[in-house]
């Protein structure tokens, strides 16, 4: 009889837990596609960011794995909260920096070129308004856009109407929007 997710998830923190290599590349190799996907979303489609996000989340795993409990949920969940963390703490990095970075006249520095510095600063807002989402709010535009799951696979995941789902994603959509929109907070990520 197969495992159920839980009970292999249990085994492999197990043998990580005890210096099983073999356990971790198992992991890594079944979580890192999806896991560099989500991460690339939230970093706004920035290739840049996303490998130093998923990088740091690894790092972050290594460190905490006996802080994982498979009862609670699956590995991938788990790394996918990490890099929530990690995403949010670096935009505030960034943030905070760029507000120090300022010229002898007070104006903000100027990037090397006009259209890396637009890119960079929409990527920023678009990963600010992501992160500044609630869960429900980023887990259903991330089933949508990430995964492209349709209405119907979405509800039946969620085990709510389609419906109901059209009229969450349309509050999803508004929401990001308004963060999207709304003008940088002193350099403080929400």
């Amino acid at each position: 009889m197969p495992l159920d997710p839980s009970q292999r998830e249990q085994l492999l923190r197990t043998a990580v837990l005890a210096g099983d290599q073999q356990a971790w590349q198992t992991w890594y190799e079944e979580c890192y596609d999806a896991l560099y996907r989500y991460v690339l979303w939230r970093s706004a489609g920035r290739h840049d960011w996303a490998d130093e996000v998923v990088q740091e989340t690894w790092l972050v795993a290594v460190r905490r794995i006996r802080h994982f409990d498979p009862r609670r949920g699956l590995l991938f969940d788990w790394l996918r909260g990490i890099a929530g963390n990690v995403i949010r703490n670096q935009l505030r990095r960034r943030v905070a920096h760029e507000s120090r970075v300022r010229s002898l006249d007070g104006e903000p520095a100027q990037p090397e070129t006009a259209s890396v510095g637009v890119e960079t600063d929409q990527a920023q807002r678009i990963a600010a308004a992501l992160a500044a989402l609630p869960e429900h709010y980023e887990a259903v535009l991330r089933l949508k856009y990430v995964d492209s799951a349709s209405v119907a696979e979405i509800a039946a995941q969620r085990d709510q109407s389609p419906k109901a789902v059209e009229s969450l994603l349309v509050r999803a959509r508004q929401m990001f929007r308004q963060k999207y929109e709304k003008p940088q907070n002193n350099g403080e990520v929400e």
